[in-house]
């Protein structure tokens, strides 16, 4: 990559930096002059504190991703860095670079889940998550920090042969499964047909495999219902076994049973964890506050200790290391195998491991959800308010919603667990939204939670009806 001087480090808006990456809207609020200073800072950040700086690079399939990639790899260069760019990639194949690439840390441009428009920077320092305060430091590094420019390097290397074979290590199917695949125009479309050709006791029906930042076809956020409807007609027409489908980045599991059925990221953590507990005794597994109360009390009786962490799956893969759990995931569908893998969140190497599960047991996905209790329950809900507001308002909720009889949890903003069932009302750390959630044994015990979810919004200037 030619040098050029086109770019310069300037302060940026300050929302952009948000708890578990960087991400905004390109034109907006992040240019490729932000992408370049991201680039001179994280490259500082990486050689102050390991001092050397080898750093892996990657990004999505979004249309604004290539010049940004451009920008931000001469930001690393003029850093000093050495970088190893992996080219268009789901954001788990840049990961696994880190580790195979033995590299000191990692970046990927990605609008992870967000509208098109947005775009976005998620890394890693010395294998560990790169979250929090060390983001919200970046402004202050640009105005006190000497920013030196040094002369790096830049070298480009195709490391997909590399990656499908790693996932696919110890992946066998015993019986054959009839897979649909919705890719959703997304980053993971480009190991796709290289995985499902080397995919044994399989008939594969791929949807939206060619990456197009456009994402003609739905939006890749399978934790929206809507978007999971092509899949769903696919599943039935051609009567697969499983449908499974990813966001834009390739971190995130949507998953469809042989009827049709979604199956979310609490339910089919239960057939995950149906194979872990038999592989370590008592597993301590995570799972968000987010999900079911269902999955705790199942999780249970399969032998596992479930410990309920606040969202995020930066936290949570640290958490992970910290108890060595070998499975945890959250309710948005992002899933980490410590077990066998790295403990990151990589969508593909969970569908392998959910297909292997399948392959060995005599149920279809339907009949094994069908042995956990029946619910009433609102997907996970989210809608925009005022960015500075989030969360403040969840903080008025909480004063109010102390006086109510029941449990009040308030790891992550406060979920609520009573006769009729649990609510949990959160602010967004990677958007401007709400998100909330009910579950109930009845459907009339589900109304009634939905009401005290609305009134509170009401009570706090924010007027939502949620449709069950």
């Amino acid at each position: 990559m030619e040098q050029a001087n086109k770019y310069k480090i300037e302060e940026f808006d300050p929302e952009i930096l948000r708890e578990y990456d960087i991400r905004g809207i390109v034109n907006k609020n992040i240019t490729e002059n932000t992408a370049y200073t991201i680039g001179r800072v994280f490259g500082y950040v990486v050689n102050e504190k390991l001092a050397s700086n080898n750093i892996a690079l990657g990004y999505d399939g979004r249309l604004t991703s290539p010049k940004l990639h451009e920008a931000l790899s001469l930001g690393l260069i003029d850093s000093g860095a050495h970088v190893k760019s992996i080219g268009v990639c789901p954001t788990p194949m840049l990961y696994f670079a880190d580790y195979y690439l033995n590299t000191d840390a990692a970046i990927m441009i990605t609008g992870s889940h967000n509208p098109s428009e947005y775009n976005g920077f998620k890394m890693v320092v010395n294998k560990q998550s790169f979250f929090s305060e060390n983001i919200q430091k970046f402004q202050s590094i640009i105005k006190n920090a000497k920013l030196e420019k040094k002369e790096g390097s830049f070298k480009e290397i195709n490391i997909i042969n590399s990656y499908v074979d790693r996932i696919l290590k110890n992946i066998s199917l015993k019986k054959k499964l009839k897979i649909s695949w919705d890719i959703g125009n997304g980053a993971m479309g480009v190991v796709i047909n290289k995985l499902v050709s080397k995919l044994n006791n399989t008939e594969n029906i791929l949807l939206n495999q060619e990456v197009d930042g456009n994402f003609p076809n739905h939006h890749p956020d399978p934790t929206v219902p809507k978007n999971m409807l092509q899949l769903i007609d696919s599943v039935r027409k051609n009567k697969c076994d499983i449908g499974l489908a990813f966001d834009g980045d390739g971190d995130r599991l949507g998953v469809v049973d042989n009827d049709g059925n979604i199956v979310w990221a609490d339910q089919y953590m239960l057939v995950l964890c149906s194979e872990i507990s038999n592989l370590y005794k008592n597993p301590k597994i995570i799972m968000d506050v987010k999900c079911s109360k269902v999955f705790f009390e199942e999780a249970k009786k399969l032998g596992c200790q479930p410990i309920m962490e606040r969202t995020g799956h930066s936290p949570i893969k640290e958490k992970m290391k910290d108890i060595e759990s070998p499975l945890s995931g959250e309710m948005s569908g992002h899933v980490c195998y410590g077990d066998d893998f790295y403990g990151f969140d990589d969508a593909m190497y969970v569908s392998l491991r959910l297909l292997r599960i399948l392959s060995n047991n005599e149920l279809n996905l339907q009949e094994i959800i069908n042995k956990y209790p029946k619910t009433f329950s609102t997907p996970e809900t989210r809608f925009d308010v005022n960015e500075t507001k989030k969360f403040k308002i969840i903080e008025e909720i909480k004063e109010r919603i102390k006086k109510l009889e029941g449990k009040i949890i308030e790891i992550d903003g406060i979920r609520v667990e009573n006769n009729a069932g649990w609510f949990l009302m959160r602010a967004s750390n990677t958007q401007n939204q709400l998100t909330c959630r009910a579950e109930s044994t009845s459907q009339e015990g589900l109304k009634s939670l939905i009401a005290i979810i609305e009134n509170q919004l009401y009570l706090s200037g924010v007027h939502y009806k949620f449709t069950i």
